[in-house]
């Protein structure tokens, strides 16, 4: 057995028995590993250590019953393995910066530490394979684009933490408010009708320490509107990743982190490095988007690359100058 997947029985163990009380000494034995370096061997590859996984892990699935104001807040955090309804609110406030309260109470979109599939950043799979990974089905091909295409909408910043990906960085989510943003008046944007939308993140205007985000209608080329934010996707060519999951909210969740992390793995086996910008692509109806109502989910991420060799041999060039 491979050292990762010991690590991965243990979070299905966690993710089976979350609102229950977790011993460390019981999940090195489900592994097969001895305390010391099991805790070790987690923290390395779940970044997180194991006691802070578990209760960012009970806080995300108690997010997800929050909103319905019929279940208490106090029957909420017992039911998750919280001791009662202060510490619940205290690890709550610590990891998202509001209270439960707040949360179920407003609008505000959440990020949460999401349950890591292992095995996505050791597998590779070829252009136009598909890859099933715990309900997820990835699927890689390099596509050229010979026209740009013209999105309009609107645009704001987020927090940029280097080395943090979707899934890793729990918080409120600070795209997700600008996707509201866009939900609010895009039926006065002239977008292309059955045409697709796009979330982008670029560094743009952005301040230090933020990167920004734009999301847009397709429109038709070179239509600009004087209330909404232009933005076009090059012509070029691109590594586009096309995923699936069984519905809209854990597409731009758990899904769209997980697939994420294993576009890093894919790109770096095959010598190449993201260039700049990161385009999701969405072919659903803004009506379906908008509410969320989609059974089945898709959304193809469209990435810029470059050859590593070509990156490594412009550094050499510019040390030498």
């Amino acid at each position: 057995m491979h050292a990762w997947e010991a690590i991965q029985k243990t979070l299905n163990h966690i993710e089976e028995h979350i609102g229950e009380e977790i011993e460390i000494t019981e999940l090195a034995e489900i592994a097969e590993l001895s305390l010391f370096y099991y805790q070790r061997l987690f923290t390395r590859l779940v970044k997180k250590p194991v006691r802070e996984y578990i209760k960012l892990r009970r806080l995300a699935r108690a997010c997800g019953v929050l909103r319905n104001k019929q279940n208490r807040i106090l029957d909420v955090a017992l039911d998750y393995g919280f001791s009662g309804h202060e510490t619940f609110t205290r690890a709550f406030k610590d990891t998202y910066g509001i209270t439960p309260a707040q949360y179920r109470n407003n609008t505000v979109g959440l990020d949460n530490f999401d349950k890591p599939d292992l095995i996505l950043n050791y597998i590779m799979v070829d252009e136009g394979v598909p890859l099933l990974s715990d309900g997820l089905i990835l699927e890689y091909n390099r596509k050229t684009l010979n026209e740009p295409l013209n999105f309009l909408g609107v645009k704001g910043f987020y927090h940029f933490k280097k080395g943090k990906m979707l899934g890793e960085r729990p918080g409120v989510s600070e795209p997700s408010a600008i996707w509201q943003r866009f939900f609010d008046v895009h039926k006065d944007i002239p977008y292309v009708p059955g045409g697709r939308l796009i979330g982008v993140s670029y560094q743009g205007d952005a301040p230090e320490g933020y990167s920004t985000y734009f999301v847009g209608a397709e429109a038709e080329q070179g239509k600009e509107h004087s209330r909404f934010e232009n933005w076009e996707l090059p012509a070029r060519e691109y590594v586009v990743c096309g995923f699936e999951a069984e519905n809209l909210e854990q597409l731009t969740g758990s899904a769209s982190g997980k697939a994420m992390k294993h576009m890093r793995f894919w790109l770096k086996e095959h010598g190449l490095t993201a260039d700049g910008f990161f385009p999701e692509i969405y072919y659903h109806s803004l009506s379906k988007l908008s509410h969320c109502s989609s059974k089945m989910a898709y959304m193809e991420m469209w990435i810029p690359f470059r050859q590593r060799e070509n990156i490594n041999k412009l550094i050499g060039e510019n040390a030498n100058e």
